[in-house]
């Protein structure tokens, strides 16, 4: 199993666990509360939809990952044309990084 497929494993778990937010206003929310660790942006999101989350992400401080389309995205959550998933848990957020890099 390669490292990119246990990622969205593990987003898959994180949903479930409901220790994550897709969609990109909920997203901004939460990284806007110092509340997500780790986001998830597709690489085919749109330009206005990246600049927001990237501009957000890197004023607070947050990683993102750009590594997955958006259809990877919404098939390891279970939802449809999902660009932009926050991950809120320390733990995974730190697995995710660690598989990634």
């Amino acid at each position: 199993m390669m490292n990119t497929d246990k990622v969205l494993s593990l987003i898959g778990l994180c949903q479930r666990a409901r220790l994550l937010v897709s969609g990109e206003e909920f997203s901004l929310e939460k990284i806007k509360n110092n509340q997500a660790r780790l986001v998830f942006l597709a690489k085919d999101a749109s330009q206005n939809t990246s600049k927001r989350i990237l501009d957000k992400s890197k004023f607070y401080g947050v990683d993102v990952v750009q590594s997955f389309s958006s259809d990877d995205l919404s098939t390891a959550i279970g939802r449809c044309n999902r660009r932009v998933i926050a991950i809120n848990d320390k733990g995974f957020a730190d697995k995710m990084k660690s598989l990634l890099l």
